[in-house]
């Protein structure tokens, strides 16, 4: 399906049809020369003039799929009552953009024609109003439509709106159950899908195993080759690579099936399984599936839906836990992992398929998995917890680094990080706001972006930066729960 946003240039009858057609030719100049520089393109719809051309604008966005939002500008003065009917049922991602064609006054030039055409100055304040008085999510982004930093910008926020897309046609497989007697992977499920659109159902790890006895050796045959390509082999025992493809494949058959871009498993439900998928979810994951961990279908929705937000709509993005401190002073760092699947996506080098023992779980022979070092670089971690009448998105700076200590009796995949403000403080913070222990850990994801999906979706957001304190999160999160029990 082609992707695609829509422009809707406001104006009005007043100034003449000379003036309007003006409107017209640049607007359409614009959408192109905008295309060239974003991820979607931007589709040139209506010159709106009257109440009835936006509510039927917005009434084709809403239930035309492949527009994934639109992004309005106002090139003359255009009254904001005629805005109201389709605003108010527009269930798209809406971003405004503050601009003017030209980047600078022409003193020779100006007039009061030049003033009647060129009133966005105005125009977009008559149109931010009315957004503001109807409590419209939106983005606005203001600047010269030709500035890079614009274009910066507005892609970004074209990556999340495609996260929003994502997200309301979502559906996730999970195999079993929860991780017995946790409560953060717990959640309201009815609430999740009301808001956030996913589908969350399980599936019986008797019909994956079933699945799994039907896959071919020629299908495992294949799949090795595709493992030989971008992993190198750092063990004899081929055997249990081949189970892990053999798991992989019966996996990624389920959900293609059911139309599912994400799945959770757990390893206190393995019954008719020889291993954990290990290598099998991490491959999985870096073709841009989301994967949770111990039942945690939150985290794996996550996933899926950061990395479609990333470049090439498969971004560097990958479920993580943190595991353990470093706390040396001067030194202290966040060391991330998992028993086993940690996405190929985060790595520094080509990684590399082990196998070793695995005690927790009801494995009967060793797991196969990829282990690799993560790269260095600023990245995000986003956790999405249920607070019992809402969800909330808790995200934190950090900057991964090279880990500081080879560990080379560690068996896993690791990303070590500095974590914001500092790693004590940063720790307080988290806790104080509930996240979990399971998150999603992204390099080409910002905080910015998520603060834009969360705002999209209707659900709290909290960011812990390097400004953050735990006396002032405290406040923040005090006045949240005012706010969000009153909304």
């Amino acid at each position: 399906m082609n992707r695609e946003f829509w422009f809707v240039v406001g104006s009005q009858f007043l100034y003449g049809d000379e003036v309007l057609k003006t409107v017209e030719s640049r607007a359409k100049e614009m959408a192109e020369e905008l295309s060239k520089h974003l991820p979607y393109p931007l589709i040139y719809k209506v010159t709106a003039k009257t109440n009835k051309e936006i509510t039927d604008i917005v009434k084709e966005a809403n239930y035309r799929d492949e527009c994934l939002g639109i992004i309005t500008w106002c090139h003359t003065f255009s009254p904001s009552k005629m805005w109201i009917n389709g605003l108010a049922m527009l269930d798209k991602p809406y971003c405004h953009l503050a601009t003017q064609y030209n980047e600078e006054i022409p003193n020779d030039e100006i007039d009061m024609d030049f003033m009647n055409l060129n009133q966005a100055a105005h125009g977009d304040r008559e149109h931010g109003f009315i957004a503001a008085r109807l409590r419209k999510p939106r983005k606005v982004i203001a600047g010269y439509w030709k500035d890079t930093n614009v274009h910066k910008r507005l892609a970004d926020w074209m990556k999340v709106a495609y996260g929003v897309a994502v997200s309301k046609d979502l559906k996730v497989m999970r195999f079993g159950d929860n991780m017995r007697e946790v409560a953060v992977t717990e959640g309201d499920k009815v609430e999740v899908q009301t808001k956030l659109g996913w589908q969350v159902n399980t599936w019986a790890v008797g019909d994956l195993v079933a699945e799994i006895n039907k896959v071919t050796e020629e299908e495992i045959d294949f799949l090795m080759e595709t493992y030989s390509e971008s992993y190198d082999f750092a063990t004899d025992d081929i055997a249990a690579v081949r189970y892990q493809a053999k798991e992989e494949i019966a996996i990624k058959k389920m959900m293609d099936r059911e139309n599912c871009k994400a799945f959770s498993n757990t390893f206190q439900d393995l019954y008719g399984m020889e291993q954990l998928p290990g290598l099998a979810s991490q491959h999985l994951m870096a073709q841009g599936y989301g994967y949770g961990g111990e039942g945690d279908w939150k985290v794996a929705a996550m996933t899926a839906i950061m990395k479609a937000m990333g470049e090439g709509g498969n971004g560097e993005s990958a479920f993580m836990e943190d595991y353990t401190y470093n706390l040396i002073k001067g030194q202290e760092y966040s060391l991330g992992a998992h028993m086993l699947e940690v996405c190929p996506s985060l790595a520094a080098d080509k990684p590399r398929i082990e196998t070793h023992h695995l005690g927790i779980g009801m494995n009967e022979k060793d797991p196969a998995r990829l282990v690799f070092e993560g790269k260095a670089g600023k990245a995000i971690v986003v956790s999405l917890i249920d607070m019992g009448g809402r969800l909330r998105l808790i995200v934190q700076d950090i900057e991964a680094v090279k880990p500081i200590l080879p560990m080379p009796n560690l068996p896993v995949a690791r990303v070590m990080w500095k974590a914001f403000p500092n790693l004590t403080t940063g720790v307080e913070c988290w806790i104080l706001a509930g996240g979990a222990h399971h998150t999603v850990l992204s390099y080409d994801v910002s905080a910015d972006q998520m603060r834009d999906w969360a705002r999209m979706m209707d659900i709290e957001y909290v960011h812990i930066s390097k400004d953050t304190t735990p006396e002032k999160l405290e406040e923040e999160l005090f006045l949240k729960d005012i706010a969000w029990k009153l909304k």
